[in-house]
């Protein structure tokens, strides 16, 4: 094949995934508009001591979310005919996604118990990591069954860290939107494969055609059946960038999101709280409180990861141990300024 025939192909995959995209938008847009009428009469938020809202709010716009990630990957098999050889793990993880979102529709109408919940979002988790290409490792290091099992912990987390972030207007799409784009970076450096490339456009169109409808003052929220299922592509679409020898790049896109989730579980359970409990302990919560507005926790937020895929791109760009290790080195102290400025609320 030519440098031209080349060319012409990767402008063509370009225009055809950005098209995606813009299909996820518009759909999702669309079904929010069809379905809030719909969701104010049976699925509304009341706000609480715990809520950051103040008025009740319908909740469930995740099902847009999905369906136009839905959507947007069968229009895929038209628009870029080399995803079929991808149509089975699609599919599957279609069925998982879509599986979860039904948990989390269920729980958004009638609260289902902890555990029970905790083992549908393993069973979705598992399935999953399952579908992996069976050379994908991770941890080559690790004995294979090691490395399964802390895949399935750390994805049963994430699933749990996107839903407790989730409690501001923004907070997901400020944190998806900047990981879908480090990761459509990265298969442009080709550290993802195509049918990766697809979900993560596709995730990130989706979100953008929500955000007009979560900004200040929302008109309508994700509620756990949108914040589940893109825990769990977001955890798919990490491991495969950590599956193609980029683990420090897949630790920085969403560490923003795992500190404060993961920093207010240790502090929460140091102090004897009932950590499974709702409650306003995040860093972005504290900093709510003591002043800030929405829009400018969300603005930092989004700051910040711009600043942390810069250096994810970096390590694509630079393969070496030392440039993980200052990369992540600098993240997490960006991460962690970030942190503590939320704390004193700036």
């Amino acid at each position: 094949m030519t440098g031209s025939a080349i060319n012409l192909e990767f402008v063509y995959l370009v225009l055809a995934f950005a098209l995606l995209g813009i299909i996820a938008c518009g759909v999702c847009a669309g079904l929010i508009t069809l379905l809030r009428p719909l969701l104010l009469r049976h699925v509304m938020a009341k706000p609480n001591r715990r809520s950051s809202h103040k008025e009740p709010t319908p909740q469930g716009g995740g099902i847009a979310v999905i369906a136009a990630v839905v959507v947007a990957a069968g229009c895929a098999f038209i628009l870029v005919p080399d995803i079929a050889t991808s149509a089975r793990t699609l599919g599957i993880l279609v069925v998982a996604t879509v599986g979860l979102a039904i948990v989390g529709v269920s729980d958004d109408v009638r609260p289902i118990g902890a555990m029970p919940r905790l083992i549908l979002q393993g069973v979705a988790v598992a399935v999953v990591i399952a579908i992996l290409p069976e050379n994908l490792r991770v941890l080559p290091f690790a004995p294979w069954w090691a490395e399964r099992v802390l895949m399935l912990i750390a994805g049963v987390w994430l699933v749990n860290l996107v839903n407790f972030m989730d409690g501001i207007d923004l907070m997901t799409v400020g944190e998806v939107v900047p990981v879908t784009i480090g990761l459509t970076i990265a298969a442009a450096l080709g550290a993802l494969p195509i049918e990766g490339t697809l979900v993560a456009v596709a995730l990130g169109g989706a979100l953008l055609g929500f955000a007009p409808f979560n900004k200040p003052v929302a008109r309508i929220f994700l509620g756990d059946v949108g914040s589940l299922p893109i825990g769990l592509l977001m955890f798919w679409l990490l491991l495969l960038l950590a599956g193609t020898g980029h683990l420090a790049a897949a630790l920085l896109l969403p560490l923003y999101y795992v500190a404060d989730a993961t920093v207010t579980l240790i502090r929460r359970f140091r102090a004897g709280e009932q950590i499974t409990q709702a409650h306003r302990s995040h860093f972005y919560q504290r900093a709510l409180d003591r002043g800030l507005s929405v829009r400018m926790i969300i603005a930092r937020v989004v700051f910040m990861n711009a600043a942390l895929i810069v250096l994810a791109t970096t390590t694509i760009l630079y393969p070496s141990h030392w440039i993980d290790a200052l990369a992540l080195a600098a993240g997490c102290l960006l991460v962690g300024w970030r942190l503590y400025r939320f704390e004193r609320s700036a």
